[in-house]
């Protein structure tokens, strides 16, 4: 028993001395560190906020995939982004709309958004309507008839 101790013992010393490095023993020279996240931005063209101007770019493209990617689609809203806050403008016949482009902006990389978009008054009076009826139609059960729409 005393014996497997031992090995044991000089096991865990072996490992700890590998793991740290013998006495003595020279090291590779460490991989040069990556650039800065504030050393990029000093190269690169500044916008007033302090966000790189490519950043922005790059911000305002990921939003419009996104956009794309989505039912509202790319063509509905116009976007812009400028110091890493996305305006997005335009029209819609859908109240929902104005909380999903914004949504999809801000996990496009927008810092914060500016939403402008109208909502139609005919999609007003629909969503004042269906606030009226006190439900949604996802809460409509099975069997029941559907309101008109």
């Amino acid at each position: 028993m005393r014996s497997a101790r031992m090995i044991l013992a000089a096991v865990l010393a072996a490992g700890v001395v590998w793991a740290v490095g013998a006495p003595g023993a020279q090291r590779p020279p460490a991989a040069p560190a990556a650039p800065t996240e504030k050393a990029a931005a000093k190269s690169a063209p500044v916008r007033s906020a302090g966000k790189p101007a490519s950043a922005d770019a790059q911000t305002e493209q990921e939003i419009r995939e996104r956009f794309a990617k989505s039912k509202i689609g790319p063509e509905k809203f116009q976007v812009h982004v400028q110091g890493g806050v996305a305006t997005i403008e335009g029209k819609t016949d859908v109240v929902q709309h104005k909380g999903v482009a914004t949504r999809l902006a801000k996990n496009g990389g927008a810092v914060a958004v500016v939403n402008h978009i109208e909502i139609s008054d005919a999609a007003r009076e629909k969503a004042a309507k269906n606030l009226d009826e006190g439900r949604r139609r996802a809460q409509v059960k099975r069997g029941e008839a559907r309101s008109e729409r």
